[in-house]
């Protein structure tokens, strides 16, 4: 008899190929509200010498949730960056290169699962119902098999009779089309292209993002100075005579699979080039019959020639955007993360459109809490290692993001930070009343620069621009679909924990949700101060779900 061993584990548990089995949390009982996406792993190894090198087992899965339950194989990618060499600490899983779990690939359960001997691997199980479950208690056996040898272990999962609300969190996560184009070798706005479009965007929408970044011009984001990425933009433009004119046919198509997709804001991409609103975005038109670039790093941000453009631009567009109904749920930039030095600049870019734009959402990655105090912008989104001057004076409707930067205490997505890093800032955007959050990488599969194209399965920090897992929250999918991520899973978990959250402060008021969180936590919990463990997550929503029902 062949001796497999298997333990169910918590989601938020990341398994490495070299680790034991018997060193992981095992996961008997859990519980979840009746429309929530609940996730949880079976472990599975052996150190059987019978099997040699691997063996083709059955997975069975025996419960009346059966027909809900998706499962993916979590597989191990190459990741040569983990975290920067001289900015890390020691909330880290690991900080050497190595293979490291991240890849949800969706498995089927029709076909042998591979056994490894003297591998630890897992799969993801994930429960969800989009019409809710009924309540009740579910037990869920996972049974393997390999010739006569059978292991079971089983999962006591309890249904609340109760449904997660609707996020009130506004969620954008830079959506980049040229990506998908160049990665699936398809011409941009082909009809390949607005298939794989319409895909991201529903994938984008599952891992809880509702704001689509809709780049009416190229973005000019993450650009190296002189160099140009492939041409989204999706405002036809015509000059004639010097006079321009616009077309929105690909807007409005963009804005129909966003909102069929789920999304509810556009982020209208930056009017202004990145790194200090100095240059204008590249800009393509087709003039007097000739199609070409007419702007860019060549172009003067305030200009009369750029003015005159983007006057006309901002005017007409908005315009159309009131026709489709959604200028009032369209977020407008500037120029990405001004800081002081460029305050000069950046007002001087501001100035050409803000009358405008009077009325309408502005806003912009911004850390400088000077350069806000100027009133340059209306709505700042500080990083969350550089929040608390704007939590001290309480400015209104705040925002905060993470990207490459946030390396040291705070969380973030990385793949080499355990799980409960990433999901912990649920209860951090609870309790400091957080209306959105900002992250720069749903899909960004290029080097720093935007230099070159990068295989995503090979490489996971952009040619070591970034560490892993910051750069893009799936890969791309040989079927024309994403596939999920156990870092993009962590955040999701993350926002359904905020929404229970606020599920429970209708029942029982702010104040008492609170003093749940801080149960547990050795000081009063910070962006930059949380306790680090599984069992305090998990226990504080086993708490949060036995209030609600």
């Amino acid at each position: 008899m062949a001796d497999i061993q298997l333990k169910i584990l918590p989601s938020i548990e990341k398994c490495f190929l070299d680790e034991s089995i018997d060193s992981k949390p095992e996961l008997r009982e859990a519980s979840m509200l009746r429309n929530e996406r609940f996730s949880f792993q079976l472990a599975y190894t052996t150190n059987d010498p019978s099997i040699m090198p691997k063996a083709y087992t059955e997975l069975k899965i025996d419960s009346e949730l059966t027909p809900y339950i998706k499962v993916a194989k979590v597989e191990q990618v190459p990741v040569y960056m983990p975290a920067y060499p001289n900015s890390k600490d020691n909330n880290y899983l690991r900080t050497t290169p190595g293979l490291y779990p991240d890849l949800l690939q969706p498995l089927d359960t029709a076909l042998p699962l591979v056994l490894v001997n003297g591998q630890l691997n897992t799969l993801m199980l994930t429960v969800e119902c989009a019409h809710g479950l009924t309540a009740g208690a579910y037990p869920v056996e996972l049974s393997v098999k390999y010739g006569e040898s059978v292991a079971s272990v089983t999962l006591n999962l309890r249904v609340i009779d109760a449904l997660l609300p609707e996020g009130e969190l506004i969620h954008t996560q830079w959506f980049h089309n040229d990506c998908i184009a160049t990665q699936y070798g398809c011409e941009i706005f082909s009809e390949r292209h607005w298939e794989l479009i319409g895909n991201y965007m529903k994938a984008a929408h599952d891992c809880g993002v509702n704001m689509i970044l809709t780049p009416v011009l190229t973005p000019p984001l993450d650009t190296a100075v002189g160099r140009e990425r492939p041409t989204v933009q999706l405002v036809d433009i015509t000059v004639n005579g010097g006079v321009y004119s616009f077309g929105y046919d690909k807007l409005d198509r963009y804005v129909k699979l966003a909102q069929d997709a789920g999304m509810k804001y556009f982020e209208i991409s930056h009017l202004f080039s990145q790194w200090g609103a100095i240059h204008a975005p590249k800009v393509t038109a087709t003039v007097d019959g000739e199609y070409r670039r007419i702007f860019g790093w060549d172009t003067d941000a305030t200009g009369d020639e750029y003015r005159t453009f983007i006057r006309a631009f901002v005017e007409g567009l908005l315009g159309h955007l009131k026709e489709l109904g959604v200028d009032k749920q369209c977020w407008w930039h500037i120029s990405d993360e001004p800081n002081l030095t460029q305050l000069e600049t950046y007002t001087a870019a501001k100035n050409v459109v803000a009358d405008l734009l009077e009325g309408y959402h502005m806003f912009e990655a911004l850390s400088s809490y000077d350069f806000y105090a100027t009133g340059a912008v209306p709505t700042p989104v500080p990083a969350n290692n550089h929040i608390t001057p704007f939590l001290e004076n309480n400015v209104p409707d705040l925002w905060t993001y993470y990207c490459c930067g946030q390396t040291v205490n705070v969380s973030n997505r990385f793949i080499a930070m355990p799980g409960q890093r990433t999901r912990i800032l649920g209860e951090q955007l609870y309790k400091f009343n957080i209306k959105g959050f900002l992250q720069w990488g749903f899909n960004f599969w290029y080097s720093q620069g935007s230099i070159h194209p990068v295989n995503p399965y090979q490489d996971t920090c952009g040619d070591y621009f970034v560490p892993a897992g910051d750069a893009f929250s799936v890969y791309p999918g040989n079927d024309g679909h994403a596939v999920m991520t156990l870092h993009a899973l962590h955040f999701y978990e993350a926002l359904q924990d905020l929404r229970a959250l606020k599920l429970l402060e209708a029942k029982i008021g702010r104040e008492a949700v609170l003093a749940l969180i801080e149960e547990g936590c050795d000081e009063p919990m910070t962006f930059a101060s949380y306790p680090h463990t599984q069992a305090y997550l998990l226990g504080l929503r086993e708490k949060v779900n036995s209030l609600i029902g």
